[in-house]
């Protein structure tokens, strides 16, 4: 057995206590699992990659959609003391080769919706030794999951894992960059468990849906993890569609469900437009975003009354301060208080922990907790800056500038590199993109700084939604939460914004790379 506690105890302790209750429900493939059949089925997966030749310590990659599937590999990974490494299943061939061979991984689990981009990787990964598939017709030269599973052993393998292992390498799904391996260990996430258990008030009786992927740490580590701790059931769905959740919300009795604001806002526009019965449902989990008071409106109105927030960053387990039902009007635009355990502080951008900033001014957030990861895999300089310890203390950058009000509250004002400089003036983006949003042909709206000779930087604003640039541009000159310097000079329509698995949008592609914002020409105002 394992000394201390890991990931695979609080699956083994919800066996044995829960041992008929419903785990995993996965419609896709008529999967009902109860907690006994989830946990043999976990020490089958554990035993069939240890006869694959995987051991303490190796990683294991995954390029699945959501399933039973990758529920399965991370538990079985825990239970051999192997490293998990989830990659987005969006990912074309390079970046695929790019994250699989940094982590180092031999063994890569993949389904027919992955397989051209694993094609297209495959002669160029360097570590794998063997595929394994999770589909029919499986290729000749990988092997069958299911299979591999029927034919393991269901006892527990007997390898000794410590809470200081290591247990999975969640790339950043890359904000500003090339993605890192952030390394977390076990006992990273007990800790992480009973926050979201304690702020969600979870119990045996809820019914959590997944629907946002599971191979993001959002989804992974504040659903799925708390709710297998507490012995709860999961419903799980390959992939986010608004009628979906909705019907899961009435054939399941969906009780908790989590997803970014832009996921809220399509679930809460279809339910006005159905008759849906949503009763069931009791809390709302949203996090990569504040909610624009617009869209909360409408899934109190349409969904249910109590939302919680949750705002971290993969680094931080993700979640590292809390927004409550009762505080989602009274502290509007805020991202709540710091989690249990955890510290706060707002300092001048890259200055020590001590140089904090006086109350209300904004700076670098900064969070202390049990629940930060170990390092960056293979990038000791950028763990050197992100983690920095101060008076026996360790304490995460985390790149966003923010301030706390006077009774102690936090709020994001944006990404430190996304700031624009306008002539000489600081334009901090969510600003601009929180007026644009009220508009109501405004489906989603993304600010960037465009090179400008006079002003250093113009204001520019790309644009979702059936309307125009001179129509903006006269909403944002009568809105009263607009300085005019701040206003953007150019509009530009595309179809989608580029985003990262967890909703947010990834500005560095509309600044660096023309071709991902559609190759559209802007539409410049006075």
């Amino acid at each position: 057995m394992a000394s201390h506690a890991t990931i695979a105890d609080t699956l083994e302790r919800s066996a044995e206590l829960h041992p008929e209750r419903d785990a995993i429900v996965y419609p896709r493939k008529d999967q009902h699992w109860t907690y006994a059949e989830f946990d043999a089925k976990a020490n089958r997966l554990a035993n069939a990659l240890a006869d694959l030749g995987v051991e303490q310590g190796d990683r294991v990659s995954t390029m699945l959609f959501n399933g039973s599937e990758i529920c399965l590999a991370v538990y079985a990974c825990a239970k051999l003391g192997a490293v998990f490494n989830p990659l987005n299943y969006r990912l074309p061939a390079g970046e695929v080769e790019y994250i699989v061979n940094d982590a180092g991984s031999t063994v890569l689990l993949y389904e027919r919706d992955t397989k051209a981009a694993i094609d297209g990787a495959r002669d160029d990964l360097e570590t794998v030794e063997e595929y394994v598939y999770v589909d029919e017709d499986v290729p000749e030269t990988d092997r069958d999951f299911y299979e591999l599973l029927d034919g393991a052993s269901a006892e527990r393998p007997d390898t000794v894992v410590e809470e200081t292992d290591a247990y999975a390498f969640i790339y950043t799904s890359g904000t500003t960059g090339r993605p890192k391996g952030v390394v977390h260990e076990h006992r990273d996430m007990m800790e992480h468990n009973l926050l979201c258990i304690a702020e969600m008030n979870l119990t045996t009786d809820d019914v959590g849906l997944s629907a946002l992927p599971l191979y993001h740490c959002a989804e992974l580590h504040a659903n799925l993890f708390p709710r297998v701790q507490r012995g709860a059931t999961s419903v799980i769905h390959h992939e986010f569609d608004p009628v979906q959740v909705l019907d899961a919300f009435e054939e399941h009795e969906v009780s908790v469900f989590f997803a970014a604001p832009t996921a809220w806002n399509g679930v809460a526009r279809t339910a006005a437009e159905t008759d849906h019965d949503v009763s069931s449902l009791r809390l709302g989990l949203y996090g990569a975003a504040p909610m624009p008071e617009e869209v909360l409106d409408a899934c109190m109105e349409h969904l249910c009354e109590d939302y919680v927030q949750a705002y971290g960053m993969t680094e931080i387990g993700p979640c590292g301060s809390f927004q409550s039902p009762e505080e989602q009007l009274t502290k509007q635009g805020s991202a709540g208080l710091p989690a249990l355990n955890h510290r706060v502080r707002i300092v001048e951008p890259d200055a020590d922990p001590d140089a904090t900033v006086e109350q209300g001014a904004v700076g670098e957030i900064l969070f202390a907790g049990p629940c930060t990861m170990r390092e960056y895999w293979n990038r000791p300089e950028a763990t050197r800056e992100s983690l920095r310890e101060h008076e026996g203390r360790e304490w995460y950058y985390t790149g966003d500038l923010g301030y706390r009000d006077e009774d102690g509250y936090l709020y994001v004002v944006d990404r430190k590199d996304d700031m624009i400089v306008s002539g000489g003036e600081n334009v901090y983006p969510a600003e601009v993109e929180d007026v644009l949003f009220r508009h109501e042909d405004v489906v989603e709206a993304a600010v960037v700084g465009e090179d400008h000779e006079e002003w250093g930087q113009a204001v520019v604003a790309y644009v979702v939604g059936e309307t125009d640039a001179e129509t903006l541009d006269a909403f944002c000159l009568d809105s009263d939460d607009l300085a005019d310097f701040k206003r953007p000079r150019a509009y530009y329509f595309v179809d989608e914004l580029p985003k990262n698995p967890s909703g947010k949008v990834q500005k560095f592609r509309l600044r660096d790379d023309e071709d991902d914002a559609g190759e559209v020409e802007g539409t410049e105002v006075a």
